[in-house]
């Protein structure tokens, strides 16, 4: 879940700001000017959908056997002529496939 923070430092990278246990911004950057809260909620939106968009990806990547099993397979794929290798990952990709 895409929170305050990660919103602000998205909309303005390097500002100075803190949030106290009371949950309000407080601003302290006095070259960039303070997001409104709706600047705020719509990049969380924003975020969230881009995280969310990317869901197959991060699915595909724990799916995927490790890079030394990849690179065995790739080498006795090479040895016997087979397509283990690109078998594998053609699954991974049919399982998770991009929207």
């Amino acid at each position: 879940m895409i929170d305050k923070p990660e919103a602000l430092v998205s909309l303005r990278p390097g500002a100075q700001w803190t949030i106290p246990a009371d949950g309000n911004l407080i601003w302290h950057d006095t070259e960039q000017t303070q997001p409104t809260d709706a600047e705020i909620e719509a990049e969380i939106v924003r975020l969230q959908a881009d995280y969310d968009a990317k869901q197959y990806a991060r699915d595909r990547a724990d799916a995927y056997p490790s890079i030394q099993e990849q690179l065995d397979m790739q080498y006795w794929d090479s040895v016997n002529g087979t397509t283990t290798w690109k078998d594998a990952i053609e699954a991974v990709k049919t399982e998770h496939p991009k929207p």
